[in-house]
């Protein structure tokens, strides 16, 4: 007589919703991505089309250093969640610090470039089509930055007051989605902008 093996049971894993901010905040990304890919492909299809210059090799100096400070940034931001998953508030507090500063200065660099190149270059939005659509998606990107500089800057002030403890990793992890979104879009502005339409 052959004994017949018992059914192995494996243990039920209890199901539970996933997490509220975290859905809402890859449903606003998902959003937000959808934005920046008509912008994207406005300027692809329009570049090269503007009737009076200058062109974008006329124009565009390539920000490599912001670029850097603003990729650099979701490593920090990556470090800063850590920190406060494992108690670590001074190591938190650190590198949410240093991602503000990266964000700061990647925005001042773009401030800086628009500067330059509506004062001293006299190329404004309204110059052509080329500026009406470089001044939108990177100006569309800028304001996302800023968005994303403020919510760094109201947890910077809160970290400092004492008020973010380890409990609130997830919320921290949360907003860094949105950093890390930030990030991203760069990479395909900056390549269709400064790489591919220059």
């Amino acid at each position: 007589m052959s004994a017949i093996p018992a059914p192995i049971s494996s243990p039920e894993r209890e199901w539970s919703l996933p997490s509220r901010g975290k859905t809402g905040m890859l449903n606003l990304i998902l959003a937000e991505s959808a934005i920046f890919t008509i912008f994207v492909i406005s300027y692809i299809f329009y570049l090269g089309k503007s009737l009076s210059g200058p062109t974008p090799v006329e124009i565009l100096h390539v920000p490599i250093l912001d670029t850097i400070c603003l990729l650099s940034s979701s490593l920090t931001i990556h470090f800063a969640v850590a920190a406060l998953r494992r108690g670590k508030s001074k190591a938190f507090l650190f590198w949410w610090g240093a991602t503000l500063a990266l964000g700061l200065k990647f925005i001042e660099g773009t401030a800086a470039d628009w500067y330059q190149m509506i004062y001293r270059e006299n190329f404004s939005i309204k110059t052509n089509l080329f500026g009406t659509t470089y001044y939108s998606l990177v100006g569309l990107h800028a304001s996302h930055v800023t968005v994303g500089l403020i919510g760094l800057s109201l947890v910077f002030l809160l970290a400092l007051a004492g008020k973010v403890k380890q409990q609130h990793a997830e919320r921290c992890e949360v907003f860094s989605l949105y950093w890390h979104f930030v990030d991203a879009v760069w990479v395909v502005v900056f390549t269709v902008v400064y790489l591919v339409g220059r």
